[in-house]
């Protein structure tokens, strides 16, 4: 069957689940704001979208409720179609990508939404005897930046764009507003800006979660370190709960009632309100709190190891992104800790202090490190934006989190903010209103840290970002008996205090123990 055409339309209605301006129609009641109403760029505007899953299908539908024109394929028959009719006037499917393309009028915006990896380099082949000088190729899928490189200079051969756009906020993010990082040429983005603008989710101050975060990959990159924050975050979360539970003892409903409580404070965030949701489920079997039915493993997909793989690439120091991978590692080798447990003893102590003071200080303490973190992925974004040349604006970066994405929180203001206004180069932690919130949790920081050691819990994370920001603020560190044994051993050379340029010390032989 051929799939119709596509054309740009000239101000004729639009399908009831549009969402039109007053006096032009009803649609769903999703967002309605002036931001979101249908512009002639918009009526005008045709995407392809490949990829129909649940991120694709509700990234459609979402487009579609916002007046774009699409064409929809995927490879599996019997996908398209269906959710065509489902949308209405406005989308058409397509039987195959001759049907796809031939859909769209020239120059074609075709936007993938297929699993990282081989499946896009697959779409791109299958895509590029259609494409023609001037298309654009959206990759909105979680691939690696390296990748998107790599892909862009292939393409840019037969003048063809390609974009990676990270897309954040998950399958409801998707369907309601994401925070969509956009990674390109000015003029490639700027073509599509308007489709993507309308349907991203807003900030609290009404403006949209998307922007063109920089050049080339800048977008996947960018994505990738919400990603490794994300990872982060959770296992201070994770932590936390571990301690309130099984350290201190507390009750099911007394650890929710604490969360729900920072949930509504400071510590307010996405996956705040994620863990509350998970305190408040129980399973419909037992009765019994769902969380207690649940299997202590954390599986991963790999967007976290390639942050902190960056970390170490671009010589940033990234502690707590890379202890949150290894932590995942750690908690997927559950035979072997039961093992262990039997065979060793169990580390956990009984815990006897004051319970109330221990939960004030982790609330603190949370909030410290949770700004550490960022502290650490804007960093390496820095890093990796010096050397890949970008032109990476990290405080848009900040203002894109603040909404439909996963690490969204009360922080993310303060952060554009310090961004902003800090000279370039300078760690966020330089910023007085995040350092006065990070020293206020001081002391309750090492606190949580120290009776968490003196209990025999593993805190990681926690553990991580107390010495990351000690680090930075300790003007002489250990590094000085490193760089001596490299000497020794490799006559690696050294640099000193009281001279300029590269040494080497004729090192004392080894006599043994001192004898005297």
């Amino acid at each position: 069957m051929r799939t119709p055409y596509l054309p740009p339309l000239a101000g004729e209605g639009i399908s009831s689940v549009i969402a039109l301006p007053p006096g032009e129609g009803s649609g769903e009641a999703l967002p309605s704001r002036p931001r979101h109403a249908i512009t002639t760029v918009m009526r005008s505007s045709a995407l392809g979208l490949m990829g129909l899953g649940v991120m694709g299908a509700n990234l459609a539908r979402n487009l579609a409720r916002n007046g774009a024109r699409l064409a929809l394929f995927d490879t599996a028959s019997g996908v398209a179609e269906p959710l065509a009719k489902d949308i209405g006037a406005g989308a058409v499917g397509a039987d195959d990508i001759a049907g796809l393309i031939a859909a769209l009028p020239a120059p074609r915006s075709v936007m993938l939404m297929v699993p990282a990896g081989q499946p896009v380099d697959d779409a791109l082949e299958a895509l590029r005897p259609h494409l023609g000088a001037g298309d654009i190729v959206i990759d909105g899928g979680n691939s690696f930046y390296r990748d998107t490189q790599r892909r862009q200079i292939e393409f840019a051969r037969q003048s063809v764009h390609v974009l990676g756009f990270g897309v954040s906020g998950g399958a409801e993010g998707a369907l309601r507003g994401p925070a969509i990082m956009a990674g390109g040429e000015t003029a490639a983005v700027a073509s599509v800006a308007p489709l993507f603008e309308a349907i991203a989710a807003d900030a609290p101050d009404g403006s949209a979660c998307f922007a063109r975060v920089g050049a080339g990959a800048a977008g996947h990159f960018v994505k990738s370190v919400h990603n490794g924050i994300e990872y982060a975050h959770m296992q201070l979360i994770a932590e936390t709960w571990h301690l309130l539970r099984r350290m201190v003892g507390m009750s099911h409903e007394e650890a929710r009632t604490i969360f729900a409580r920072w949930a509504e404070g400071e510590l307010s965030s996405f996956l705040m309100e994620c863990a509350v949701q998970v305190l408040d489920t129980r399973d419909p079997e037992s009765g019994v709190p769902m969380i207690e039915r649940v299997v202590d493993t954390a599986e991963q997909k790999g967007t976290g190891q390639w942050t902190a793989n960056a970390a170490l690439a671009y010589g940033v120091a990234a502690p707590t992104l890379a202890e949150a991978v290894h932590a995942r590692c750690l908690s997927a080798l559950k035979s072997d800790r039961l093992a262990n447990e039997t065979a060793l003893g169990p580390s956990t102590m009984a815990f006897a202090g004051d319970r109330m003071a221990l939960t004030a200080a982790l609330g603190r303490a949370l909030l410290a490190a949770n700004i550490a973190v960022l502290a650490q992925g804007f960093a390496l974004m820095r890093a990796a934006d010096q050397e890949e040349g970008w032109g990476v604006d990290l405080a848009t970066v900040a203002r894109v989190w603040r909404g439909g994405c996963i690490v969204r929180s009360e922080l993310l203001e303060p952060i554009a903010e310090a961004c902003a206004a800090l000279p370039a180069g300078t760690n966020l932690l330089r910023a007085p209103a995040l350092w006065r919130m990070v020293s206020a949790g001081d002391a309750a920081w090492r606190q949580v840290v120290v009776t968490a050691i003196a209990h025999g819990v593993p805190v990681p994370a926690f553990a991580s970002s107390l010495s990351y920001v000690d680090a930075l603020r300790t003007g002489r560190l250990w590094a000085d008996m490193i760089a001596a044994q490299r000497d020794v051993f490799g006559q690696h050379g050294f640099t000193r205090l009281d001279k300029p340029g590269r040494h080497h010390a004729d090192w004392a032989p080894y006599t043994g123990a001192d004898k005297g």
